[in-house]
């Protein structure tokens, strides 16, 4: 029985994922917090403010969803990538994928 190693593309991905979720944190952060100043009233008000109020709310609801069928990709791409492989597999791999 050939000997198993871990597989690179199996370790890409949740290197990948933990960069993601952390971009993801930061991206709702950055939008959350202006978001919530902005919808105080004490930025700008009127009928433009309301209108662009609800856009920026749009954009950022698309942002999150986006941000979940990301991860979603991710996890069910991990969740079909063998943990470890054999050596010549994993050579393979790492020249396909140009990993490490």
């Amino acid at each position: 029985m050939a000997q198993l190693v871990p597989n690179p593309l199996h370790v890409a991905l949740q290197d990948t994922i933990q960069t993601v979720v952390a971009l993801i944190h930061a991206t709702e952060t950055d939008l959350g917090r202006p978001c919530e100043v902005f919808r105080s009233g004490k930025v700008w008000t009127g009928p433009a403010a309301k209108l662009f109020d609800g856009q920026l709310a749009q954009l950022r609801a698309r942002v999150h969803t986006s941000g979940d069928r990301i991860l979603a990709d991710l996890h069910y791409s991990l969740s079909r990538t063998p943990s470890q492989v054999t050596q010549e597999e994993a050579r393979t791999i790492s020249a396909r994928y140009n990993l490490p």
